[in-house]
């Protein structure tokens, strides 16, 4: 059996389909729920026979830097994709980090790809489609790359792909609604039917898990929405793993407010207005759901700031779980040193990070706020519908889920 190796790791090609799933803001409890309510029968049986694990996930726990960890198998510190949004040093500009040239590591798309397989990556917002597809070689029946939210654009020249809203039978949704994961999965499934594609990897919207807790009616039905869809793969023959890029919190107060330290304004008011520069990785082009509020923050200091001096005052901020200087934040986190500021903020569970008061327009969230990025959501699902051979005392990362599915696959569950 042919072996991929990608960033100091071996993988055996598939045997069988390989589906790996990224479920965005996928806490642990999301689909335990959903089985108690007994919407997921497909889920309960994951749970029962197959493989379900509880990992860790990046920090900071956001989309892309996970998702990069996912397909690589690496930690950011390899990759180098360590937010949404950051600080370019080279520009002097602050820039969102989707675009390929940051992407420093090889996919193991690419890889398998040169080994022959046929690749599918589906994602339901763009802003990941460029990255994850970095590299591939993208033509009909071979490889292709695209996002529900432009499914009405994709070309074969950009995407390996076209005709997407014919072949899914779906019009294109709205980028703010649970029909955007649902197309992604409604894809999977055509691929899977059409191309039947060697590795699929599926990435889906933390909308609903913004909005709805585990349990709640509308997070129970997009997990029964999901649970048909991955039924289907699992009757295909296909290995199917889900994992998350991060979990989820409320974080908000007694009355529903966001509870928000504006690290900007601290700042401002330690070393004067402008003079150190707050970036928030959690920032994207999609903000109405989470306002950029997140628990996770790297700033820029002048070079006459005492870094020690900070550090020491931010840690000891109400709200603060972790406050670490550059060196020490990138070896405790993975992270790239030439990405990060001089200090990294880290809030506690039910506490967001923002820029200045001034600077933040919640006016789009409607419901309390639910919001990730900090270590308390790291832990992430890790579930196959067959058995895996597990190592003991092994720390299991979310961007372990290829080396489960490739290389300690036992059985596939019992219908």
């Amino acid at each position: 059996m042919t072996a991929i190796t990608i960033n100091g790791r071996s993988y055996r090609t598939p045997a069988a389909p390989v589906v790996v799933v990224c479920v965005d803001g996928s806490e642990p409890g999301y689909v335990e729920r959903a089985v108690e309510a007994g919407v997921a029968p497909f889920f309960a049986r994951m749970l029962k026979s197959g493989t379900a694990l509880v990992g860790d996930c990046v920090v900071p726990t956001f989309t892309n830097p996970n998702n990069l960890s996912i397909v690589t198998g690496a930690p950011p510190a390899v990759h180098g994709i360590c937010g949404n949004y950051f600080y370019d040093r080279d520009t002097g500009t602050e820039v969102m980090m989707n675009d390929p040239r940051f992407l420093r590591a090889e996919t193991i798309f690419t890889a398998a790809q040169a080994a022959g397989l046929k690749i599918c990556v589906v994602t339901a917002k763009d802003k990941l489609r460029g990255l994850l597809g970095k590299g591939l070689k993208l033509a009909p029946g071979r490889a292709c790359s695209f996002s529900s939210e432009k499914a009405d654009q994709a070309t074969v020249a950009t995407n390996g792909i076209d005709r997407v809203v014919e072949m899914v039978g779906l019009p294109v949704p709205d980028v703010y609604s649970a029909a955007l994961s649902e197309f992604v999965f409604a894809a999977g499934v055509k691929l899977m039917e059409s191309w039947r594609p060697d590795i699929m990897y599926l990435s889906t919207t933390d909308y609903i898990q913004h909005k709805h807790a585990p349990g709640t009616p509308v997070a129970n039905a997009f997990y029964a929405m999901m649970d048909g869809h991955l039924s289907k793969l699992d009757a295909m023959g296909c290995v199917v793993a889900l994992t998350a890029d991060h979990g989820m919190n409320a974080k908000h107060d007694g009355q529903g407010r966001p509870d928000i330290i504006f690290l900007q304004d601290v700042l401002d008011g330690w070393l004067g207005a402008g003079k150190a520069r707050v970036i928030l990785p959690i920032t994207d082009p999609y903000v109405v759901h989470h306002g950029a509020l997140g628990s996770f923050a790297t700033a820029y200091l002048p070079a006459e700031a005492p870094v020690a001096e900070i550090v020491a005052r931010l840690a000891a901020l109400p709200g603060i779980e972790a406050a670490l200087d550059r060196k020490a934040a990138c070896a405790r986190f993975e992270l790239p040193e030439d990405r990060m500021g001089d200090v990294v903020v880290v809030s506690t569970r039910h506490k967001v990070i923002g820029t200045s008061l001034a600077r933040h327009d919640l006016s789009g969230l409607k419901e309390p706020l639910r919001s990730h990025g900090g270590v308390s959501e790291q832990r992430v699902p890790l579930m196959l519908n067959r058995r895996a051979s597990l190592e003991a005392d092994r720390r299991y990362r979310n961007f372990d889920v290829f080396d489960l599915v490739l290389n300690r696959i036992q059985e596939r569950v019992a219908a």
